[in-house]
């Protein structure tokens, strides 16, 4: 009698309650199987930034090796021409020629402490050299490239672009995946080693805003080999760049 008592449950809650333990095991699963293509990616990740360490270290290694032959031999080494440059806008917009002006916008340096990577060869030299009097530039180390990417890195993202903060790998996966770009130290790579990707990656990395160097610029009329600040410092006067330093090329 007690049993018959009881009330049923309607048939509608029971087939509520089935759809939602069925979405329950579906979303558990998914969950799993995102967790797991998380874990071989970033493992992935881990082994790619395990090779370019060892291959910045071979190569390192062969610059030294290769200037101790010379030297034992009694000759000088001369090492490769540098690939990549760091550029510094260090003047303003007022009585800027127009060649120069127009320059400075091909190279994305369109405001005082912009900054940008550009790919050195003789049609960029050329370039560099007429905009010499209101940029200053040289030749970036590994460090100064991560660096600037890590800490100052934006990427343009979107149509229309906008600029993103580089804090997650799947941003430069997004807009670099097709060309085997998928993390930071991919794109860190491209630019250091300028690949063959070098003008896609540079691309998508916003222009770096910096700081003006802690005590002011020195003498923006002058040269570099002159005591200013325009110009080729090539590897000289280097220091660790900072977050308020912008004339720490290495």
């Amino acid at each position: 009698m007690a049993d018959s008592a009881k009330p049923r449950v309607p048939e509608t809650l029971l087939k509520r309650r089935k759809q939602n333990e069925e979405q329950r095991k579906k979303r558990a699963q998914a969950a799993a199987a995102l967790q797991k293509k998380r874990g071989a990616k970033q493992e992935m990740i881990f082994k790619k930034a395990e090779s370019y360490v060892k291959e910045y270290k071979l190569a390192e290694q062969d610059e030294i090796r290769l200037a101790r032959q010379a030297r034992k031999k009694g000759n000088y080494y001369v090492p490769g021409q540098a690939k990549l440059a760091l550029v510094i806008r260090t003047k303003g917009i007022n009585k800027v020629a127009p060649q120069p002006r127009k320059i400075m916008q091909l190279l994305r340096l369109r405001q005082i402490n912009n900054a940008s990577f550009v790919r050195l060869n003789h049609a960029t030299l050329q370039m560099l050299r007429v905009a010499d009097p209101y940029i200053t530039w040289g030749y970036p180390n590994l460090k100064t490239v991560r660096e600037l990417v890590y800490k100052r890195g934006y990427g343009r993202v979107g149509v229309p672009k906008k600029r993103v903060a580089l804090t997650d790998n799947d941003i430069v996966e997004t807009e670099l995946g097709a060309k085997g770009i998928i993390c930071m130290e991919d794109l860190i790579h491209e630019i250091f080693t300028v690949g063959p990707n070098f003008k896609q990656a540079n691309s998508f990395l916003w222009t770096f805003k910096l700081n003006t160097p802690n005590g002011g610029w020195r003498k923006k009329m002058n040269h570099f080999v002159d005591g200013g600040d325009f110009g080729n410092r090539g590897e000289q006067d280097q220091r660790p760049c900072q977050e308020n330093d912008v004339t720490a090329m290495k």
